[in-house]
């Protein structure tokens, strides 16, 4: 047993390691080149000469795990393997025919279309498509096939920083890697697979740069062959035609190319207007690197009238950066999603001013709408508890509850109510909005207010809908008892209610879920504004045959409009609802027993179960408990969704990692010296003199972190110069 565990640790450890073995130890290059080139064989199959390749490879670019050289120390390390390595081959001539044979057959038998048109690019016609083909990608390994160039490459180059040595190789050691390596036969070959290659990278952005769901977002509207896109393919092949080296032709062709780019960023200037599709930002997001490409392999071709080494470079090393963010999925994801994320924020900046409080009169507004929100908040605890007072099963307890959210959520936003904690799709824009400037102190002071705005607001729905939810909570407790003859909740089930509202416990954590399930819904509303806007929707309803024919052309239009203004409220009402119905019974399913926690619920709750006990319940501990707990609860509900939608708007901006986490630094630190600006209004003159003494103090401390990260640099250049 025991010999058989080290057989299999002994097989991983080569698995892991790869083919060649004992190649990190700089001091026995001459063994190992010579093991490795005398392996040569110009009369293998081509797998057994494609893996001797990728072994080639692996030892001049490969770095132990641990080191404590730098980048730029390994980069000439890999430069020495390969000068060494060539002139290994000189002073044995006998092997370097071998070897030259052997790469010079593999290089011709090779074909390259895929490797210049394919290699980096996003294959699929679709994103989810593109999605689970990277996903198999990660877990399934792809063979090297017959004669296939691009795998061959990818395999020899698998790392991004592959890139870097390979672009500061000199010239001196390119035109000996050629010299050993190519002849014209194999240069000439490439040299029409590199034309091919531009002809099928051209098809396929016609293909999309004349779909009609690109061209409705460009204007004018041009006849199809009068687009640039066509006459980039009638450009190219006129190019490509001439024998001789044309400036003229080409030129006309990179121009072209310039003005297609120019189409796909007037695709993004135009997301605004008609909304953000997952599928139209992937395709415009392939086209431009199909573009960007096209532009690398032009600039190649020029280059061929002289030695042209340095295009060489740039386009291997191109096509390693581009595969290796082709293979990540992470990068997909990302490309994808951080525009719609974006443009979502920028979509609704206009919606939801109401929970923005930058003074008293705001303030006043926002405590005033959730007086309105708590009055019907009170009912709909009111339901939720006869719905569980009723015993129904898990899944339809949890429908119901999900009907009552929505009705009493919807009928809030009716009146022009408040419910506290509810994050609508403004935070994330609002906070988006004053995240252009963040480098300078401007930037970060209006990012801070802005930010203390909205969670003042947030306290003053708190406030607002606990004075009235626990009155209207109590005197419904008061009308249940003599009509049903029994009080709204049993005092069993009261007292089990007080120890689960209780501070200790796991309250903060339900009130962390609940924070996350309502910044969820702030983006359903985003979302369906972008999906309402994409659509067309309100053309679609505004001239809707029957709709007209029943409201009337004038009635048709303002429906339209009404629906465009408030779809997003709607649509996170409804979201929020289901949410807060529906994930406790999904989680109860797989096991997790989690909780809604909403503060203004919470405190009705709470309200109930106190007046089912009776006045003793003051005197309890439990009670006070709960007491905290809801208030807690009321934080953490808060602080949660402000948090993500504050990640979301610096992530779809942009925004360095270091700066996201000043910012949050900045917001933390502002709420520890000054929490009263962000419970009720003060003075704007006093606040702002106040965050300019807090900004001045974080400036300085931040100076001295630079200066001290500064110091410590320095110090470690001189240490390991000294070793």
């Amino acid at each position: 047993m025991k010999l058989s565990f080290s057989r299999i640790c002994a097989i991983w450890r080569r698995f892991r390691r790869g083919a060649l073995r004992h190649h990190t130890d700089h001091a026995r290059y001459l063994p190992q080149i010579e093991s490795l080139m005398r392996r040569a064989d110009p009369n293998a199959h081509w797998h057994v000469r494609a893996n001797w390749m990728i072994d080639l490879a692996e030892w001049v670019r490969r770095e132990p795990k641990v080191s404590l050289l730098g980048d730029d120390k390994w980069r000439r390390v890999k430069h020495q393997r390969i000068r060494f390595l060539l002139d290994w081959l000189d002073a044995n001539r006998d092997v370097r025919q071998n070897v030259q044979a052997t790469l010079r057959k593999t290089l011709r038998e090779a074909t390259g279309h895929e490797l210049f048109s394919a290699t980096g690019m996003p294959r699929e016609s679709a994103f989810f498509s593109e999605l689970s083909e990277r996903i198999a990608k990660l877990v399934l390994p792809r063979p090297v096939g017959q004669q296939d160039l691009s795998a061959l490459f990818t395999a020899m180059f698998p790392d991004e920083s592959d890139a870097a040595w390979l672009m500061s190789l000199d010239d001196r050691t390119l035109l000996r890697l050629w010299k050993l390596g190519g002849d014209d036969g194999i240069a000439h070959g490439y040299r029409q697979q590199i034309d091919e290659a531009m002809l099928y990278l051209v098809t396929m952005v016609i293909s999309v740069g004349i779909s009609p769901a690109f061209r409705q977002r460009l204007e004018p509207r041009m006849p199809l062959l009068a687009t640039p896109f066509m006459a980039l393919r009638r450009e190219l092949e006129v190019c490509l035609m001439i024998k001789t080296h044309d400036a003229s032709a080409l030129r006309s062709v990179r121009m072209l190319v310039a003005v297609c780019q120019a189409q796909t960023d007037k695709i993004y200037a135009h997301l605004d207007e008609h909304g953000v599709s997952v599928s139209l930002v992937y395709h415009v997001e392939r086209m431009r690197a199909q573009l960007a490409r096209i532009a690398r392999l032009l600039d190649l071709r020029s280059a061929q009238a002289e030695h042209g080494s340095g295009q060489v470079q740039a386009v291997l090393a191109d096509l390693i950066v581009a595969n290796h963010h082709r293979s990540s999925v992470r990068e997909l994801l990302s490309r994808s999603f951080a525009l719609l994320a974006r443009k979502m924020v920028e979509r609704n900046a206009d919606h939801g001013e109401l929970y923005i409080a930058r003074n008293r009169i705001e303030y006043k507004m926002v405590w005033r709408a959730a007086l309105l929100g708590g009055c019907v908040a009170g009912f709909i605890a009111l339901a939720k508890l006869g719905i569980d007072t009723i015993g129904l099963a898990k899944f339809f307890s949890g429908l119901f509850q999900s009907v009552v959210f929505a009705a009493g959520f919807l009928c809030i936003s009716a009146i022009g109510g408040v419910l506290a904690t509810r994050q609508p799709a403004v935070t994330a824009p609002a906070l988006a909005a004053e995240t252009a400037a963040l480098d300078t102190p401007e930037g970060l002071r209006a990012l801070l207010l802005r930010a203390t705005a909205i969670l003042r607001a947030q306290a003053a729905a708190i406030f607002g809908n606990l004075l009235t939810v626990v009155p209207v909570m109590a005197v419904l407790c008061t009308v249940v008892l003599p009509v049903f003859h029994r009080p709204l909740i049993m005092p069993a089930k009261a007292e089990v209610v007080l120890h689960s509202l209780s501070l200790v416990g796991f309250t903060p954590l339900f009130a962390i879920a609940t924070g996350v399930l309502l910044w969820l819904a702030s983006l359903a509303a985003g979302f369906a504004d972008n999906w309402f806007t994409l659509r067309g929707l309100k053309l679609g309803l505004a001239h809707h045959r029957r709709l007209v024919h029943a409201l009337g052309a004038n009635r048709a239009q303002r429906l339209a409009a009404w629906l465009e203004r408030n779809i997003a409220a709607i649509a996170g009402n409804l979201a929020l609802a289901v949410l807060l119905g529906m994930t406790p019974v999904i989680a109860d399913f797989f096991g997790v027993p989690l909780a809604v926690r909403q503060v203004t619920l919470s405190a009705a709750t709470l309200t109930a179960a106190a007046g089912s006990l009776g006045w003793d319940v003051f005197s309890t501990p439990q009670f006070w408990l709960a007491c905290a707990g809801v208030l807690v609860t009321g934080l953490l509900n808060v602080a949660t969704a402000f948090g993500c939608a504050l990640v979301l708007s610096l992530r779809a901006r942009d925004v360095p990692r270091g700066r996201r986490r000043m910012v949050f630094r900045a917001v933390l630190r502002r709420f520890v010296l000054a929490p009263a600006a962000f419970f009720w209004p003060v003075t704007v003159r006093n606040e702002e003199a106040a965050l300019q003494q807090e900004m001045d103090e974080q400036m300085v401390e931040q100076s001295q972190m630079e200066e001290a990260e500064s110091v410590r640099e320095k110090k470690e250049e001189r240490e390991e110069e000294g070793r």
